[in-house]
């Protein structure tokens, strides 16, 4: 299974750190919404992207770079949410192929040691990865894919996130 493409954002540390810092004030501020509970967490954490202003320029590149991985030239749009996984935590299988995605992906924020490796695929065909802060990956959105539980002392932090063409191609 070779379904995905990693890359490392170089200069990602202090914009992360400003991507945290906001994400837990409006957090605590009880600007977010919560869904997808399983295993006691919510796994997805979707926050309003006009109140996000220090993810800009992240998921402009971001979007960029799925516009190369899809091969498109075409706008693309992008639906996202954060995944908080404190430790003991991980996120159960699924796939992303509900609706009309193209492709999906994980950009990552703060991924401590002993966090939980990304697993893509099942059986003799998956692979893991170990992530690290910076890192963006993509897969197909039929790529069924989970998370191990995080062993370390710490939260994980990633952003979630489907891309699909802004307007729909008929």
């Amino acid at each position: 299974m070779q379904n995905f493409t990693q890359i490392s954002l170089k200069q990602s540390d202090s914009n992360n750190q400003m991507i945290i810092e906001q994400y837990q004030q409006l957090l605590s501020a009880d600007k977010a919404q919560k869904t997808h509970f399983f295993e006691g967490r919510y796994e997805n954490i979707y926050i309003d992207k006009v109140l996000l202003t220090s993810t800009q320029n992240l998921f402009s590149e971001i979007t960029t770079i799925a516009q190369q991985v899809i091969g498109t030239k075409q706008k693309l749009r992008m639906g996202f949410w954060f995944n908080e996984m404190q430790p003991g935590f991980r996120t159960v299988a699924h796939t992303h192929d509900e609706n009309d995605e193209l492709l999906s992906g994980v950009y990552y924020l703060n991924v401590p040691k002993r966090s939980g490796d990304l697993l893509l695929g099942k059986g003799d065909d998956q692979i893991k990865i170990a992530p690290k802060a910076g890192d963006c990956i993509f897969f197909t959105p039929d790529v069924i894919h989970e998370v191990l539980p995080n062993e370390s002392a710490e939260m994980r932090l990633s952003i979630g996130m489907n891309f699909g063409y802004a307007e729909r191609m008929e």
